[in-house]
């Protein structure tokens, strides 16, 4: 088979995966039975994905914990946690934890 059949295959098995797994839950009629300790559980699964996701960002650099506290992501972050628990706002959280950030990555080179 030529290269260009094979991109065509590859291409439409990826397009059926990608419409089947995402439609998944729109494609039976009626709702899902699941067990009550599986729908509380998926109640944190978004917050555990946002914690795998920013944590290694925040605390590691080139694979390696962070050795020093001079680094702009520790009072960026501090800063934005502040923040976040006094007013609660998601807008306000990034634009604090960058208001730190940035001046002292850009400025004092951490």
């Amino acid at each position: 088979m030529s290269e260009e059949l094979w991109q065509i295959i590859a291409i439409a098995g990826l397009t059926a995966i990608t419409i089947v797994t995402r439609a998944f839950f729109m494609i039976p009629e009626r709702e899902l039975p699941m067990p009550d300790w599986l729908k509380r559980g998926l109640k944190y699964a978004p917050l555990a994905a946002l914690t795998a996701v920013i944590a290694p960002e925040v605390l590691m650099s080139q694979g390696q914990l962070i050795s020093t506290l001079a680094d702009a992501r520790l009072p960026a972050v501090l800063c934005a946690t502040v923040y976040y628990f006094k007013r609660r706002g998601i807008l306000g959280t990034i634009i604090a934890g960058m208001a730190v950030y940035l001046p002292l990555h850009i400025g004092l080179g951490w």
